[in-house]
């Protein structure tokens, strides 16, 4: 089992920025990738970013393409979110995500550990 802790969420205004982070301990050696889904209230939980561990490919959600990094510290066994230009519609629940498997990145099927959430909300 990996164990994902998450932090960095917050307030934020229109085209400002923040950085989220997870760290991961446990069964890290099981790791396939690991990304950022979010949730805002009334809507379901969809794909941000992800990235392979071993190869750093990285894949974004076409909303925060050109917006968002998702950076890994592998040595750490960390993933961050760099989220600039911010706009309210970013405002959600962000969760950190394990993937133990290779799948279609941006679906769950592959994902076995979650971080407790944080909250972005980002003021017009």
């Amino acid at each position: 089992q990996v164990q994902l802790v998450e932090s960095g969420g917050g307030l934020v205004q229109a085209g400002g920025s923040l950085r989220l982070s997870c760290a991961a301990s446990g069964r890290t050696f099981s790791t396939y990738a690991m990304g950022w889904f979010r949730q805002a209230p009334g809507k379901e939980r969809e794909f941000v970013a992800a990235i392979t561990w071993s190869g750093g490919t990285t894949s974004y959600a076409g909303s925060v393409k050109g917006r968002f990094t998702i950076p890994r510290d592998a040595a750490k066994n960390t993933v961050y979110l760099q989220m600039n230009s911010l706009q309210p519609e970013d405002t959600a629940v962000y969760y950190c995500a394990h993937y133990y498997r290779a799948v279609t990145i941006t679906n769950t099927r592959g994902i076995d550990s979650w971080g407790q959430g944080t909250q972005v909300t980002v003021s017009s």
